[in-house]
């Protein structure tokens, strides 16, 4: 079986995610200075490039304030994690696929749907608008009597002798 992580490269991750992120070049997340020099590489992801900010001497990293970031888990099981919600897979077998703890799963899982929620543009009206008047009824708010046709009742059913029926006894 491929395990479909050897798929993903992790180069090829971070400069995607590096391009979406700052297509007009890397500033500063905490003062948005353009004065930023190359601070080395992360120690755990050779690929992933750090930053310091010239004007508020603050470092980061490409994953800094996104939802990636100060998880133990690579960027290629993130995005490999995201092609599967894709692919409408369920938490356990996107577990399986990835070759992680299902609690893990669960957890990336509901973060980058929350991160999909939170990046949705508010849904703003405009112009003319119609709706609609409905009037719907639940039912009786109370348990629902039997029909006449429906027989006697369970209670009434099992009132007499007990215990099992047999061919003599009708």
């Amino acid at each position: 079986m491929v395990n479909i992580q050897d798929l993903f490269d992790d180069a090829k991750c971070n400069q995607t995610i590096r391009e979406m992120r700052r297509p007009d070049g890397v500033a500063c997340p905490g003062c948005s200075s353009k004065t930023v020099t190359r601070n080395g590489r992360d120690d755990s992801e050779p690929d992933r490039q750090r930053y310091a900010c010239k004007g508020c001497r603050q470092r980061f990293d490409d994953l800094t304030d996104t939802i990636f970031a100060g998880h133990p888990q690579p960027l290629r099981a993130w995005i490999a994690c995201l092609y599967l919600m894709g692919l409408n897979l369920s938490g356990l077998q996107i577990a399986q696929e990835l070759d992680i703890n299902k609690d893990d799963a669960r957890a990336m899982i509901s973060q980058l749907r929350q991160g999909i929620v939170d990046r949705r543009p508010p849904v703003v009206l405009e112009g003319e608008v119609e709706c609609d008047e409905v009037y719907v009824v639940a039912g009786q708010w109370a348990i629902p009597r039997r029909s006449k046709k429906a027989g006697p009742s369970r209670r009434r059913r099992l009132k007499g002798e007990r215990g099992r029926v047999t061919l003599a006894k009708e």
